[in-house]
């Protein structure tokens, strides 16, 4: 799906955005007469619906909105492909956005059989779950892709410091990125949400038509099992996180032939999926 055919934006209500270069005055705790400022992350209400019918209601950083939706179509299972989104458009209205998002009528009937209504925030990945069957979904299993070069996850920590530009001048932002094949950083995007994160880099993969199964996503968050349900969906081949994967998301991603990588602060990357040969037993 292109970007620039299919996709368009309503700005005829955007609204100032909040003061970014000055950011926000303070005092110290303790020191009254010493004052400073600092910009801070961005916050908005986004609101989705899709032919019309209202779907979610979540936060989000206001950057790379449609990349946010067109990955949590996907990843939510809205859709079964970046093919069925037509359109999306973006309406601005104060601190409020609201997306409405056009797709094929046959997820359409899809996504009504199966209706729910999600309340997202930045913290929770399984706001609006009402079943043990949608927290724990029927996932295809993917087709088995090669390991990255570990050379590729040398210096990596500081390689995303350095691309993570909101981060660097506001914090309290979660990123997620995308490393080609040849172990250089080709998306980034971030969010207050590591969700969110996570599903702006697969709209932007997707919409860009990148390679998923070769390179490696890196989310610099906890990984969570709703990650691993994205990272699936999206038919990526390689996820490596920052954080140590819980025991429920190595168990899964092993299911499913994802390969799934820790990398630790001081030691080399951990490879959770695939398992690890069986060791012999010693006589």
């Amino acid at each position: 799906m292109p970007r620039s055919a299919e996709m368009s934006t309503d700005s005829s209500h955007t609204a100032p955005a909040p003061p970014q270069a000055e950011g926000y005055a303070y005092t110290e705790l303790g020191s009254p007469a010493v004052a400073g400022s600092a910009v801070l992350a961005q916050e908005s209400a986004l609101a989705i619906s899709y032919n019309g019918i209202s779907h979610a209601v979540m936060m989000v950083s206001p950057t790379a909105v449609e990349d946010f939706i067109a990955g949590f179509s996907l990843s939510s299972a809205v859709v079964d492909s970046i093919n069925d989104i037509y359109d999306i458009r973006l309406h601005h209205l104060g601190p409020a956005i609201s997306a409405e998002v056009e797709i094929s009528s046959r997820a359409f009937w899809a996504m009504k059989q199966q209706r729910r209504q999600l309340a997202g925030t930045s913290g929770c990945g399984l706001c609006g779950v009402e079943a043990l069957d949608q927290a724990l979904p029927q996932l295809a299993t993917l087709e088995k892709a090669e390991l990255p070069n570990a050379a590729h996850l040398l210096d990596l920590r500081e390689r995303i410091a350095a691309v993570q530009d909101l981060a660097r001048r506001s914090g309290a932002l979660h990123a997620a990125l995308y490393v080609d094949a040849s172990g250089e950083i080709r998306a980034c995007r971030e969010d207050i949400g590591r969700h969110n994160a996570l599903d702006k880099l697969i709209g932007a993969l997707l919409r860009d038509k990148h390679e998923v199964r070769q390179g490696f996503a890196v989310v610099t968050s906890r990984c969570s099992l709703e990650l691993i349900h994205k990272a699936v969906r999206a038919g990526i081949g390689n996820l490596v996180s920052l954080s140590a994967p819980t025991a429920l998301t190595v168990q899964w991603a092993r299911r499913h032939n994802l390969n799934l990588i820790h990398l630790p602060h001081h030691s080399a990357p951990r490879v959770y999926s695939p398992a690890p040969p069986a060791r012999e037993e010693q006589p």
